[in-house]
């Protein structure tokens, strides 16, 4: 593919985010994001490697997902974590402009993509482009991005960690450029993140004519006291890093498209945000014994419940390489940044369980939203800190 890359203006964040952003990278289409940015990095002097996962309709032909890891240099690795694909764009009438056409109105970059977080991609490469001439490569910087973290993640990063470690690789300390500032560059660093689960809970009855219903038994009923009583559990009261853990409801379904029909059964979907207090086995037994406390009739009603872990809560405790990313942001916006746990969940949730992981990019305020953006000026403010941080990690490998 022919990008038409400027390779004299790599070092311009707002001209990377904006070809990057041009891809319609909607998840797990890639439509060239990754190629992209392999072009660039192999210019900048990166070995890189493609790491794709996942098939088509199982047939082979193609990969579904694509997923690239990249380095430079030797030693203690540097890693900065991220993901090209975004999620769609949605009513491109009501953007301000094209979703990907990446225009500046006003000082600020409009583009899905531009937050969450194709912007901090372009600040980190742009960061490495103006560092380039001072790197001895007595250290490493590498590269980790996938094409499949907004979805199910089933074929991105949780992928690539094993074939990292089949070749050898090991890094140190990694940054994931997510969007971690509610409001204000430099206000927060996530440190960890809580866990996450979902749920299926399904209630059976017995089918039958709404004129007849002592000859059905309707599991509706059943299924909005076992809600109630789960919904108003306190699972916990959070602790020193971490939040409250909170269930909720997201969905409640009986796929009953008549109106004479009382139905078989129903559904109700559900998710778990929870904190280090918490286990996956634990939380599973506190709905289960709850379910218990509910009065119905046993002999008619039946109920299933069925769980999935997506993340386990982590934390990375406060170290000198957290120290070396809070001065470097000091540095450059005056601001002591707040060490957090707070939010959904991300990659990080991965790569934790191979080294030391935190989080740091744009304002997330417009993320997944239309007219998503970021102020230019924050890009380039970005673009500063992380190239302070390279530096910093430069003068103290031993970190």
């Amino acid at each position: 593919m022919n990008f038409n890359i400027d390779y004299e203006k790599l070092s311009d964040p707002l001209y990377v985010a904006k070809k990057l952003i041009s891809f319609p990278s909607e998840t797990p289409k890639d439509e060239g994001a990754l190629l992209f940015v392999e072009e660039i990095l192999t210019f900048l002097g990166f070995e890189c490697y493609r790491m794709p996962s996942g098939q088509i309709n199982g047939e082979g032909k193609e990969a579904l997902v694509n997923n690239l890891y990249a380095k430079t240099g030797q030693g203690k690795n540097l890693c900065f974590a991220g993901h090209t694909d975004v999620v769609p764009a949605g009513n491109k009438e009501k953007w301000s402009t094209l979703p990907y056409d990446a225009q500046v109105i006003d000082g600020n970059l409009i583009g899905r993509g531009a937050a969450d977080m194709k912007g901090s991609i372009a600040a980190f490469i742009s960061a490495f482009a103006r560092y380039i001439n001072e790197f001895d490569k007595s250290f490493c910087i590498s590269f980790l991005l996938t094409g499949d973290e907004e979805g199910h993640a089933k074929h991105g990063t949780k992928t690539m960690l094993p074939k990292l470690k089949d070749m050898g690789e090991k890094i140190d300390h990694c940054i994931v450029g997510e969007p971690t500032n509610p409001n204000k560059l430099g206000e927060m660093i996530k440190i960890g993140r809580r866990g996450s689960m979902h749920g299926l809970l399904t209630v059976y009855g017995k089918e039958g004519h709404v004129a007849y219903p002592h000859k059905a038994a309707n599991p509706l009923p059943i299924m909005s006291k076992f809600i109630s009583a789960i919904s108003e559990m306190n699972l916990d009261q959070g602790n020193e890093h971490f939040q409250p853990s909170n269930l909720e409801f997201i969905s409640i379904d009986v796929g009953n498209n008549v109106s004479n029909v009382i139905p078989l059964k129903i559904e109700a979907k559900f998710n778990i945000r929870f904190n280090t207090l918490q286990s996956e086995r634990n939380l599973i037994n506190i709905i289960q014994e709850k379910i218990k406390t509910v009065s119905y009739d046993k002999n008619i009603f039946k109920w299933k419940l069925d769980c999935e872990l997506s993340g386990e809560p982590f934390i990375t405790e406060p170290d000198d390489f957290i120290n070396l990313v809070e001065e470097s942001i000091k540095n450059n916006t005056g601001l002591k940044p707040e060490l957090s746990t707070s939010g959904g969940t991300s990659d990080a949730r991965f790569i934790k369980d191979i080294c030391n992981v935190i989080e740091f990019g744009l304002v997330g305020k417009t993320m997944h939203q239309i007219d998503e953006s970021i102020k230019v000026k924050d890009l380039e403010l970005l673009t500063n800190i992380y190239y302070d941080i390279i530096k910093r990690y430069h003068q103290n490998i031993s970190v």
